[in-house]
């Protein structure tokens, strides 16, 4: 015969299992990327887009998410609580949730109490 017969040498039992911790290590790394360049920055500009959204009042000239620019003439309390007046042209005014604002362009000065 020209090929003989092989076989399969015995592997050192504490090299057949390698270290768990060096199994999961790139696993670990990986998700720190994930969060330091995904999940981070995403949760930073919701908080900074809710704080905008919450800071609405009236007066101020507001950017839908529609591209429709418009200037707030009143912010809905009670069951609206979510919704503003947006003044769009002379005599037109639109209810408009507040999570659709992308952009406040000018802030209006606090009114005044008296």
């Amino acid at each position: 015969m020209f090929f003989s017969t092989a076989y399969a040498q015995g592997a050192d039992p504490a090299a057949a299992a390698p270290n768990a911790l060096v199994q999961l290590a790139p696993l670990v790394f990986i998700f720190v990327i994930f969060y330091f360049l995904l999940i981070r920055p995403q949760q930073q500009a919701r908080k900074k887009h809710m704080e905008m959204v919450a800071n609405v009042r009236r007066g101020d000239t507001v950017v839908t998410a529609g591209g429709i620019v418009g200037k707030v003439t009143k912010v809905l309390e009670g069951d609206d609580a979510d919704k503003v007046m947006v003044e769009l042209a002379d005599n037109v005014t639109v209810k408009v949730l507040k999570a659709t604002l992308t952009d406040i362009r000018s802030k209006s000065q606090p009114a005044n109490d008296q």
